[in-house]
């Protein structure tokens, strides 16, 4: 991807060594009900409040590498991208996009939806419009999931922002009280649509980049090598051996990488809906 010595974004918010608390049964989980709190109209505050917390509120010196300092520069240029390609798609509808501010962190972060550590990798909090990432993922990108190059690191940041997007035009307030009325299986079926069609945003946005003569020989490839690396099914059959569908909350290998694909081809909101024909 030609980047370097491009337009960086004035949202990234810098948290790096600031530490921060990590709460008990947090993770994923934490984080869905602390999302699920937030989107009813609640204060997670409040639930905050009530969980015990294991960590410490004791900042960290921090002292940024040159690798460090190249990543945080990158994931500003792609999100600076995103801003100008959401841009005109939502001027396109008549719509104003809000942009969404990008935080970096060091092992856990305070967002509104609640405390994570950095093991769960990067998030998008719709209770405070903001993406989190700790850059040490691109390592981890890289080395567990085997999904190297600049792409495959774009694609992680465009499909967090395709969340926000999701939150921008209604999806997320309608999604998310599910888990409320829904089994968990059931809900299972939702989320995994949810995150289908951040894939096909971030897709949308590769679309543009390519338009705007940013991509290089590979790209393409490195962004769905990456998406198909995130495949529920492919991290159960390393992590356990063997699958369980009805556990799966982002989609199959196959799946992402083909929504991020067609995402890629039409270039457009309105072939989105991975939401058709549900049940």
């Amino acid at each position: 991807m030609k980047w370097k010595g491009r337009k960086t974004s004035a949202n990234v918010e810098d948290r790096r060594g600031m530490g921060g608390k990590t709460l008990v049964g947090g993770g994923i989980g934490g984080i869905i009900i602390l999302l699920i709190v937030t989107l009813l109209g609640g204060n997670p505050g409040d639930l905050l409040n009530n969980m015990a917390d294991t960590g410490s509120d004791n900042a960290v010196p921090y002292e940024e590498t040159e690798q460090e300092k190249e990543l945080a520069e990158f994931v500003s240029v792609v999100l600076a991208d995103t801003e100008e390609v959401w841009t005109e798609a939502f001027k396109e509808k008549g719509l104003v996009y809000e942009e969404p501010t990008l935080v970096l962190y060091t092992d856990s972060v305070q967002s509104a939806c609640g405390t994570a550590g950095s093991s769960v990798g990067p998030f998008y909090c719709p209770g405070d419009h903001k993406l989190y990432i700790d850059l040490s993922f691109y390592d981890e990108l890289q080395r567990k999931f085997q999904a190297p190059g600049d792409f495959a690191m774009a694609y992680v940041i465009a499909h967090e922002v395709g969340h926000h997007v999701q939150t921008l035009l209604g999806t997320t307030e309608k999604v998310m009280p599910l888990r409320q009325k829904l089994s968990q299986t059931e809900f299972n079926k939702y989320q995994v649509r949810f995150e289908l069609q951040a894939d096909y945003y971030a897709g949308v946005w590769a679309h543009h980049a390519r338009g705007m003569d940013l991509l290089e020989e590979g790209d393409l490839e490195e962004a769905l090598n990456a998406a198909s690396a995130v495949g529920d099914d492919t991290i159960q059959k390393k992590a356990q051996g063997y699958v369980v569908p009805e556990s799966f909350t982002h989609g199959t290998s196959e799946q992402r990488k083909s929504w991020f694909y067609k995402g890629f081809e039409h270039g457009t909101i309105e072939e989105g809906d991975t939401f058709k024909n549900m049940q």
